[in-house]
């Protein structure tokens, strides 16, 4: 199959149209788009190329294959591919919520960032760290971090959001919000703390 025949197919994928849309749009049968996609037809004619490059939004040298990615749009900023983690819930992000795992669905993420789940910020303890009231937040699992790392913590039953030092003997979970104490624990309160996971990226709500 002919790089222009691929590029069709997947162009028209891309844009999510089916066969039926693609041939009322240049006035030929399903068939025939299917014959383009599919190599049956040889020697598809320029025009042919052409309408279908400004109905799919490309250049006709992208679908030839003479460009190897698809060209800039003015204005219009292209989205990263993505892939789906569960919300599993609310965090603090000030004093330590109660922690109920309740899946409350799934949110997209740029599948360049790892993460297992997610869950949706309460409070204002981590806004030095643009981590708003009501953010979403993408956690990969792991039961260590590294020193300055924002980590999911389960405090007994509780859980909160905050950065992580260790220090010999002891452990302190850092706000990033003055008004809020640092959090520190020693001797046998270490067995009450148990690291959920390593925050990797976040969702704000703020435009």
């Amino acid at each position: 199959m002919a790089i222009l025949n691929t590029r069709i197919r997947e162009m028209r994928q891309q844009r999510r149209m089916t066969l039926a849309q693609v041939a009322q749009q240049l006035g030929v049968r399903e068939a025939t788009v299917q014959r383009y996609e599919s190599g049956g037809i040889k020697n598809i004619k320029d025009s042919t190329v052409e309408a279908l490059a400004a109905l799919f939004g490309c250049t006709p040298e992208y679908l030839y294959g003479r460009e190897s990615a698809l060209p800039d749009v003015p204005g219009v900023l292209p989205l990263p591919a993505c892939r789906t983690v569960p919300l599993l819930g609310s965090i603090a992000c000030g004093k330590p919520l109660l922690a109920v795992e309740n899946l409350e669905g799934e949110v997209e993420m740029p599948e360049n960032i790892h993460a297992d789940f997610a869950l949706r910020c309460r409070g204002d303890s981590m806004i030095g760290a643009r981590i708003m009231d009501g953010d979403i937040v993408y956690i990969r699992s792991q039961p260590d971090v590294d020193d300055g790392d924002i980590a999911a913590v389960l405090i007994e039953d509780e859980a909160t959001l905050k950065r992580v030092y260790k220090i010999p003997g002891r452990v302190q979970l850092r706000p990033e919000n003055p008004a809020y104490p640092v959090m520190e624990y020693q001797g046998q309160q270490l067995e009450s703390i148990r690291i959920l996971g390593k925050a990797v990226g976040f969702l704000s709500r703020v435009v």
